[in-house]
């Protein structure tokens, strides 16, 4: 069976895409290695505002690493798997806490203003902050 991005042509959304030369390329690289875990959200709460919850039991902030680079937000598990050593013994490991790798590719416009953890959920709070040569302005008609 053949996939069918293969043959989609991206030539037919160029009168729309001006200035989203690799727009195209970021949409069509799939990557199959993505896992699903752990699962997110992303949630409009205002106009201009956005916020992405992580669901991360058993993980506490300090497991867990949060960086922009290149209008990318990376979020990312740091903890280090380790036996209890104790007496106690799992006889079944429902709760993940595998490390993991997520990334989310971020509009020029967004800034990430905030980043909280309370009780397993990770909250990201985003803003898309434009500047004025971005805002609509009205043209006068001479």
């Amino acid at each position: 069976m053949q996939n069918s991005l293969i043959n989609f042509n991206t030539d037919q959304f160029a009168p729309f895409t001006v200035g989203f030369d690799s727009l195209f390329d970021k949409l069509f690289d799939l990557d199959t290695s993505s896992t699903g875990y752990p699962p997110y959200d992303i949630i409009k709460t205002q106009e201009n505002s956005y916020t992405i919850e992580m669901a991360l039991a058993g993980f506490s902030k300090n497991d867990i690493k949060i960086e922009t680079s290149d209008g990318v937000l990376t979020i990312k598990s740091t903890k280090k798997n380790t036996d209890s050593g104790g007496k106690n013994e799992t006889v079944h490991k429902g709760i993940s806490q595998r490390n993991f790798m997520r990334k989310f590719t971020l509009s020029d416009d967004i800034i990430v203003k905030s980043a909280d953890m309370e009780n397993g959920m990770l909250s990201i709070r985003l803003e898309r902050v434009l500047p004025d040569h971005k805002k609509p302005k009205l043209i006068q008609i001479k």
